[in-house]
This record gives structure tokens, sequence and C-alpha cells, in this order.
């Protein structure tokens, strides 16, 4: 049965959208007159973000803000079904919620492992997985999974598992290509390198500077350059691209 549309504006639901890349994306959406559900695991970032200058009278009501843990597949499930009820649509899905660690090989224990995988990878598979069904009735939809330079190229900054999880999506997003090409839902990768975002604090400063210098454009990205290329994925003049991994990343690695 097909879900009568309540709303004629595009639906985009973005994880991890309480701070650095999935704000930036959403607030990229969110300028284009679109509906945006803000997921995160963390509340009270979720609540800055609602009583900040970005959500405003004229449109709140294109806002939507869910605490989810995207490792919790029942969560994901519950969240897609409470978008569908409140707007009765889906058509953009960023996968952008991710942990990232930079624990040794010889140091990673099996919780952490669990978790990085279980929250990058499994995140991504389960979400996408969540909102097929509405996309397959509409028969149209965009899924854009924001993976990483180290799962193309091995570690820059960040732990094996990590590296490993964002490599996954890169396979996952080939997959789900295949398969939805014929119904008219794409999926795509994005793989940024060192962009500025909270995470770049946690980051030891003279290991940036090293990182900076390796950069051949001789500087870090900006969030909302990312937005930028995940806005036009997202769109219809993309139609006739799926299954391609996009490098953002300032020349640090070339193919």
């Amino acid at each position: 049965m097909i879900v009568q549309n309540k709303t004629a504006k595009q639906v985009a639901i973005v994880t991890g959208a309480g701070q650095g890349l999935g704000l930036a994306i959403a607030e990229k959406f969110l300028s284009e007159g679109k509906c945006v559900v803000f997921i995160d695991i963390n509340e009270q970032l979720l609540q800055d973000v609602k009583t900040s200058s970005l959500v405003s009278p004229s449109n709140s009501s294109r806002t939507m803000f869910l605490p989810v843990d995207v490792s919790d597949v029942q969560a994901i499930k519950n969240s897609v079904k409470k978008v569908v009820e409140h707007w009765g649509r889906i058509d953009i899905l960023v996968n952008n919620a991710g942990v990232r660690k930079e624990t040794s090989v010889e140091d990673i224990t099996e919780d952490e492992w669990n978790l990085i995988l279980s929250v990058n990878l499994g995140g991504t598979f389960f979400f996408s997985q969540a909102v097929l069904d509405m996309m397959k009735q509409q028969q149209s939809g965009r899924i854009v999974n924001i993976s990483s330079y180290g799962g193309q190229a091995g570690p820059l900054s960040s732990g094996a598992h990590y590296c490993a999880s964002k490599a996954g999506q890169l396979v996952l997003t080939k997959s789900f290509a295949r398969s939805l090409a014929g119904q008219g839902i794409t999926v795509n990768s994005i793989a940024p390198a060192a962009i500025n975002t909270p995470e770049m604090d946690t980051i030891d400063p003279e290991k940036l500077e090293k990182m900076k210098e390796s950069i051949p454009v001789q500087r870090f990205g900006e969030a909302d350059e990312v937005a930028q290329l995940v806005s036009y994925l997202s769109s219809e003049a993309a139609s006739y691209i799926t299954g391609a991994t996009f490098d953002i990343n300032g020349g640090l690695f070339m193919r």
C-alpha cells in the first residue's frame, strides 16, 4: 500500500546531525527548503541545534529532532516509522553518524571493535534498509554514505577498526546501488579527509600540522564543502550517478 504523501517538500534524514559534517549537511538541506530530520545519539547536541538560530519560526515546522543510537536496529526502525507517520515520505538518507578512535592495532579490544563496526557499518546498513520500503513505494530516493579517506588508503590518524568500517561502507554503497538502480533509488558515497570539524580537536596539533603539509592544496577542507557535494548527489541532477565514491580530500588521495 502506498502511503499518501503529507507534504510535497522533500524529506531528508541526516544521522550524526548534532555537529560537524552532519550539521552542515542538515543545514544545507534546510536552506534548500527541505524537511530535515536531525538524528543524533547526543540529546544535548540536538537540543542545542533546536534552540539555535539555525531553527527559526519560519522553518521550525520543517525540522524534526530524534535521539537515536544507530547501533540499535529497533531504534532505527522506530525513527523511520515516526518520520513516515509525520511527513508521509522519505526522499534522502545521509548516513553520517560514526565513531572514530585512534587505538593501535595491538590495543583494540573486542568491545571497541564491535562498537565501531556496529555504529559505522551496521548503522549504515540498517538505516539504509529501513528507508527502502518508503523509497520503493515512491520509486525514488537518494542515499549518501559518508565514508572516509581511511576506508580507501588505510589509517591517516584513525584506528584499523575505523578504517575497516569505512571500507565496508564503500562496498555497501555498491551493493545497495546495484540492487536498487532500477527503482529510481541511487546510492553513493563520499570519502572526506582532513575536514575542519569538532573531531579535529581530538587530534594532536603536531600531527595535524604534518597532515596539512601532506595535502597538495595546503589546507584543510570545510564542512560546507562536503555539504555542497552531498546536496548535488541528493538532487535530480545526479540521477545518472549511482554506486560511486567521491573523494573530497584536497588531493591527499588521487586515483
